[in-house]
């Protein structure tokens, strides 16, 4: 009955890759049913296979790769509506961009779809039912997610490993291998079921399927003795710095009057509750004055000295004018009591089209301006040095930017906290947040540092070095979280995607072998 079903073009091409690829959202936060992966890819690779078979047979009036990249189409088609629909609610904030929903919707999910596209064109000639393939499988699609984090602007969204964000202890490995090089052994893992269906003898499956248990049970005990190290080192840390994250609620705003910004700046001072004699760091959302550049707030620093001493430190997103450019930066800054600014980070990864337009004067011809508020596109960053205050080695990281691991390979070796600011209040009641907050684990674990996190209407919260939730405020929650943050300095990291690399040209090595076994 399958079979005969699979036999009818529209639906092996489109219904089905379509189902499955909007089924794997549920491997995701919030959802974390990882189990769903080891369906979705699987079943995606029975089906390439089984497309190559009949496209010599009934499909035969189609070519082959035609099909095959109509299948990889729908299937990425599927994995993006379903996993980044929620973008779209960021042109619900002003009218004049509310007709470019429809195209949103479609137009994104089918651009990305395009990695899936080419992966599976590459595969298709080349797969079979056979161990070797898994490894081709895994190798390729691996690459696939690899090209779409670095092409253009780069947008390592869902990677398939982050599947395992709930499980701490698989996650630890992170720190030494890389996400990329976790992700290639994630997915070949997510392949085990193929093996029951190979056509080797019972022995041989036996043993491939005890060989990948173990490797996942060795990642599993290897994380639970770091996690059990740490807790134990973790006290011993005297090197400490009182954080408290402020997340307002804010609504999101655009054309607020002077008296509004006012109000925030209350709101926020209240929420901060400065204890005159603790020394204290303030970490406030990326936002918070609505568009408004720094030298636009200077008029409320009155208000901001009565609130603020010497012991105070407060770190906020803000607009920055450049003279020399002309131009504005997205910026972090952190500014004592006098709302003097001792020091700035300026945002390197801009959001496409919500902070700058590519071919930014034909849109603008056409009547179109970038998403945030104001007309211009912000400028981009050239990479800068880490933040320093007293004994603080911060990495500063200004909303997506948290979802690029390079940020985190390159960053200065004596970091011993990662701050992160962001306005999520574009991603509505949606699971845009929760799979926001998935990337903040996983870079903690990669710098092997603590991550303070403070984001309006999304999830902030202080993870430590391990990936741990320590405290957090869900969205929508208003409010203030506190620790007393150890300043930890990694020991080592990740610094390069070199052992991705190796593990790359090793499964093609094992695809080739066994392929040559099946040749003779």
């Amino acid at each position: 009955m399958i079979e005969k079903l699979l036999e009818k073009r529209f639906i092996t091409l489109f219904l089905i890759p379509l189902f499955i690829g909007s089924l794997s959202v549920l491997s995701f936060q919030p959802f974390n049913y990882i189990l769903i992966n080891f369906f979705v890819l699987p079943f995606c690779f029975y089906l390439i296979i089984f497309i190559k078979k009949k496209s010599k047979s009934i499909y035969r009036k189609k070519p082959f790769k035609k099909n095959l990249f109509l299948f990889g189409t729908s299937f990425g088609f599927g994995f993006y509506f379903s996993g980044i629909h929620w973008i779209t609610n960021s042109l619900t904030f002003d009218e004049s961009f509310t007709y470019l929903i429809p195209f949103a919707l479609i137009l994104i999910p089918l651009f990305l779809s395009l990695f899936f596209s080419f992966a599976f064109l590459i595969l298709g000639p080349f797969i079979n039912l056979n161990f070797g393939s898994i490894f081709l499988f895994s190798g390729v699609l691996s690459f696939s997610d690899y090209l779409r984090a670095k092409l253009l602007t780069g947008f390592p969204w869902n990677i398939w490993a982050y599947s395992f964000s709930w499980n701490l202890e698989i996650i630890q490995i992170l720190n030494k291998l890389g996400l990329f090089a976790f992700n290639i052994i994630s997915i070949t893992f997510f392949m085990t079921p193929i093996i029951l269906f190979l056509k080797i003898n019972k022995n041989k499956k036996f043993v491939y399927l005890i060989l990948a248990i173990i490797t996942a049970f060795s990642f599993y005990i290897y994380g639970n003795y770091l996690l059990n190290e740490n807790k134990k080192t973790i006290p011993l840390n005297n090197n400490k710095i009182h954080v408290k994250v402020i997340s307002p609620n804010f609504k999101l705003e655009y054309n607020l009057n002077k008296k509004e910004i006012k109000k925030r700046l209350v709101k926020l001072v209240r929420y901060s509750d400065p204890v005159k004699d603790l020394k204290t760091i303030f970490v406030w959302p990326e936002g918070v004055f609505s568009g408004y550049s720094f030298k636009e707030i200077l008029i409320f620093k009155e208000h901001f000295t009565k609130s603020f001493n010497k012991n105070h430190y407060v770190i906020f997103g803000i607009n920055r004018y450049d003279e020399e450019k002309k131009g504005f930066y997205n910026s972090l800054i952190v500014v004592n009591n006098d709302l003097k600014i001792i020091g700035e980070y300026r945002k390197q990864k801009l959001v496409p089209f919500g902070e700058f337009l590519p071919l930014e004067k034909l849109f603008n011809y056409i009547g179109l301006k970038k998403i945030t508020e104001g007309h211009g596109s912000f400028l981009k960053a050239n990479p800068q040095k880490n933040l320093r205050i007293e004994n603080l080695n911060i990495l500063p990281l200004i909303c997506y930017e948290i979802i690029f691991t390079e940020l985190i390979q390159k960053s200065h070796q004596g970091t011993n906290l990662i701050i992160n600011i962001s306005e999520d209040g574009w991603f509505g009641d949606s699971i845009g947040p929760y799979q926001h907050f998935a990337k903040s684990i996983f870079r903690a674990i990669e710098q092997d540092t603590f991550l303070v996190r403070s984001t309006n209407k999304g999830i902030s919260a202080i993870i430590n070095n391990k990936g741990k939730v320590l405290k957090k405020l869900e969205p929508n929650e208003a409010g203030n979280i506190e620790l007393e943050v150890p300043l930890i300095k990694s020991k080592y990291r990740n610094k390069n995607d070199l052992i991705f690399f190796a593990l790359l040209i090793t499964y093609i090595f094992i695809f080739n072998l066994y392929k040559k076994d099946d040749e003779r």
